[in-house]
This record gives C-alpha cells, structure tokens and sequence, in this order.
C-alpha cells in the first residue's frame, strides 16, 4: 500500500483548524447562554473538547491524513465522546438538548472546513 506524505504545514493547519473550530463552538454556545465570551470563560468551556480532539487525532493517527474522512469522523467523535463526558463528570448533569447540539454543531465545525477543503483542492 502507498504511503501518502503530508506536509507538516497541512497538518499544523489541520490541528489549528480543529481547535478554532472547537474554540468557536464554545463561544456560540457561550454566548447563546448569555454567559461572559472571554477567552478564559471560552477555553474553560472548550477544554474537555479539544482534549477529545487531542485524543481523536491520536487514536486516528491524524497526522498520517488529516483531511480524510475517516480522520474526521475520529476527531468529531473523539471531542464529542470525551467532550461531553467530562462535562458530565464535572457539572453532575448533561440536557439531551445540549447533547444534541453538541453533536451537531461539532460535526458541523469539524467536518465542515474539512468538506470545504476537500472542495476547494478538488476544483
């Protein structure tokens, strides 16, 4: 099987993108919330997710393919599985509601750009 070689610049960018992405996740909900949009309330907010992002990325070896969907899938479950269950754990509650937008928004932001890419160097 070939071995396709990524360039570091596209995985930097990949690994930025999934943590803005997330970042902006936090800030909508934040602010839906009518809860403070600062940068420390927003990255509190935001922490159990990019830590699910971190641990997507590493059960997915993203780094090999971050543009790929399977890639993308392991990162959007891995925010949304750890993500949630963290905040679980630290707030003793979880709405449906919330889960369902979580789900949805996230899968929206972190497959998003990478469907917008897929796009963009496919034209």
């Amino acid at each position: 099987m070939a071995t396709l070689t990524v360039r570091p610049a596209t995985v930097t960018l990949a690994a930025g993108a999934d943590v803005v992405a997330v970042l902006v996740f936090a800030a909508i909900g934040r602010s839906a919330h009518a809860e403070g949009v600062d940068a420390f309330g927003v990255l509190t907010t935001a922490t159990p997710f990019l830590l699910g992002v971190v641990i997507g990325w590493l059960v997915a070896r993203a780094w090999r393919a971050p543009l790929r969907l399977p890639v993308a899938t392991a990162v959007w479950v891995g925010a949304t599985v750890i993500g949630l269950g963290l905040r679980a754990v630290f707030t003793h509650r979880l709405p449906v509601t919330f889960v369902l937008v979580a789900v949805a928004s996230l899968a929206l932001l972190l497959l998003g750009w990478r469907a917008v890419m897929s796009l963009i160097t496919s034209s």
